[in-house]
């Protein structure tokens, strides 16, 4: 494939960083930073440290211990948990052994975690409690070459040979001044190009594949990341964005390199209590978060009183002029910086000490994030730092920093990174952060990057003065009966900020008109139900009511603006139950599998076409 001036985009092929590995990072980190609280995790009510030594030592007697009970290097081991420090304890010892490390999101069933494990030939796990333990019990008989079950903590967990407390005990049975000189050397004899790691993409479009992600594709994204976005021994992070999520994992690297203190959130359940516990001043996140941050936002404004609904809104109109102003890098007049200072006094200072107070800038990536509610948070003196990435890019392609922001882009190229748009809109990328391949399937790897090195992203994009905006996914895309392209993401997410939509899903390919099914927000929904005094069981007979659909197709159709008409949904199917990953709706990084919705609800997708004429007029409402 031949660049030409017109179609490439951004190289930065002369400025990428020097090779290196995660185990010279981790080393290096150790030595310069030795800090007390290098990870911090709540005991007892109270968040205690971990310093870099303890890690440090802890990590090398999980790699000797693993030498211990047989496991070589260029085995793959399997890391099943929950965030913690023993997840980086364990990844750290895996790597530093030069074990590949098979990471396993502990919200998928067992037998997803089968397919994984029988793919990847895993020949041991590190299991974070039992109800996980007892997933990997129930299919354990499937899996020949799984032979050791190895549980965080000092406590036996079912089908366990050992625990984690044991391995690091037999790794420290084995330390002598040779053998530790002995690890550190081959440790750091792991060359760039060796695999650290295989993360199984998500499979929103078919069977799950493991991409092979060596030292050096981790570690240059680390490296170039760290350039662009300042960080150091000031800042702390709260980290709970699964690790086995390679947006987490490889920010969870650059953050140990900067010296930066991890805390981990003792569960997804209690971000905002942590967020006030740790008052980190770095978050990374998926757009998810802050769509709920925004909707609560939201729906405690409407809820007030008329004053209270009224100064909140008057703030928004006044952050978005300030915001306007300042991302255009014109100077904000007196007039209205009276007003932003009083807008932020009465409304966004309290976002913020809702967010523990020290928020330098959030970082979303993972999927695209709505520019009304980034200008929101950038309003209320929030920078969100979208970026844009996959798996087998280690993850990131680009991202906006401090420097370099965009609302509504992806931002930059990172350095090292090589961009170009095909000609049918395709983003391809190459540099020394695209993946080895994927396991044992070279035909998939031949079919994803190409003989002179690019990778196709499946995303449709443009450039914008150098920064990157993403458009659709290319299988995604919606082509009409009558010929029509429409790009489903945007039309969604403009959906979805809306209090009442939890999920929407565009469809309409190949037929006349497009339509959405949503999934409601069902705590506003069934509050507003309440509300107006109307009576209903359960879910499925809530949504069943016509004035309940009434409203939601009220609330969708008045939220999209802006839209050509035939992007317009005609109807609105409502789903009765949330989408979730154990019902398959959704993968473990939260986006929707819009095959298996095409299928699940291909009844109720008939109905809306075959039910008449559209519900919206043609002027869209």
């Amino acid at each position: 494939m031949t660049a030409t001036a017109a179609d490439l985009a951004r190289s930065h092929g002369d400025s990428r960083p020097a090779p290196t590995t995660l185990n010279r990072l981790f080393f290096d980190a150790v030595e310069k930073h030795d800090r007390p609280n290098a990870l911090q995790v709540k005991q007892g009510g109270a968040y205690q440290p971990l310093s870099h030594r303890t890690i440090a030592d802890r990590a090398r007697r999980v790699a000797l211990g693993l030498r211990a009970i047989g496991v070589a290097r260029g085995d793959r081991v399997s890391i099943l948990s929950e965030n913690r420090p023993e997840w980086a304890i364990a990844d750290y010892g895996c790597l530093t052994a030069g074990v590949t490390n098979v990471p396993l999101y502990p919200t998928l069933p067992a037998e997803q975690m089968a397919f994984i494990l029988r793919d990847s030939g895993a020949v041991a796990i590190f299991v974070s409690n039992t109800e996980q333990a007892l997933k990997i019990a129930s299919v354990r008989a499937e899996l020949p070459a799984l032979r050791h079950l190895i549980g965080f903590g000092s406590g036996a967990l079912p089908g366990a040979e050992l625990s984690l407390e044991e391995l690091e005990a037999k790794g420290a049975a084995l330390e002598t001044p040779d053998t530790m000189s002995a690890y550190r050397a081959d440790a750091l004899a792991i060359g760039p190009d060796d695999v650290a790691t295989i993360i199984y993409t998500s499979g929103t479009t078919g069977e799950p594949k493991g991409a092979m992600l060596t030292h050096g594709n981790i570690a240059s994204n680390v490296m170039s990341v760290i350039s662009v976005i300042p960080m150091g021994p000031g800042d702390v992070s709260l980290s709970f964005l699964p690790l086995s999520h390679i947006l987490e994992r490889m920010f969870d690297y650059l953050m140990f390199a900067a010296g930066v203190s991890i805390a981990y959130v003792e569960s997804i359940d209690t971000v905002l209590q942590n967020l006030n516990d740790v008052r980190p001043t770095i978050v990374v996140s998926v757009p998810r978060i802050y769509e709920k941050v925004y909707a609560r936002v939201l729906e405690n404004a409407l809820s007030g009183s008329a004053l209270k609904r009224r100064i909140f809104f008057w703030a928004c109109a006044t952050g978005e002029r300030w915001a306007d102003t300042k991302l255009t890098g014109a100077s904000v007049g007196p007039w209205l910086g009276i007003k932003y200072r009083l807008a932020d006094r009465l409304v966004f200072s309290k976002l913020r000490a809702r967010v523990g107070g020290r928020i330098r800038y959030f970082v979303s990536g993972g999927a695209p994030l709505a520019a009304e509610i980034n200008k929101f948070f950038y309003a209320a003196g929030l920078i969100i730092l979208e970026g844009y990435g996959l798996t087998e890019t280690s993850p990131v392609i680009a991202v906006n920093t401090p420097a370099h922001f965009r609302i509504g882009t992806v931002g930059q190229p990172i350095d090292g990174v090589e961009v170009r748009i095909a000609a049918d809109g395709e983003i391809l990328t190459r540099g020394p952060h695209v993946m080895k391949g994927y396991y044992n399937k070279p035909d998939a790897t031949r079919d994803a990057i190409d003989a002179d090195g690019w990778f196709r992203t499946g995303d449709i994009g443009v450039l914008e003065d150098g920064f990157l905006r993403i458009t659709d996914r290319k299988k995604d895309i919606i082509v009409t009966a009558g010929g029509k392209n429409i790009a489903p993401q945007p039309i969604e997410n403009q959906a979805k900020t809306n209090k009442y939509v939890a999920q929407a899903v565009m469809i309409g390919d190949r037929r006349k008109y497009p339509v959405m099914l949503v999934v409601p927000d069902f705590e506003q929904l069934e509050h507003w139900a309440r509300t107006e005094r109307i009576t209903f069981s359960d879910r499925g007979h809530l949504v069943s009511l016509s004035a309940v659909r009434t409203k939601i197709e009220s609330e969708v159709l008045a939220h999209l603006q802006g839209l050509a008409h035939f992007e317009m949904p005609k109807k609105v199917g409502i789903v009765g139950q949330d989408f979730t990953i154990e019902s398959g709706e959704l993968t473990p990084t939260l986006k929707v599998k819009r095959r298996v919705v095409d299928k699940k609800y291909k009844a109720m997708i008939d109905a809306l076409y075959d039910d008449g004429a559209p519900a919206a007029r043609k002027d869209g409402t």
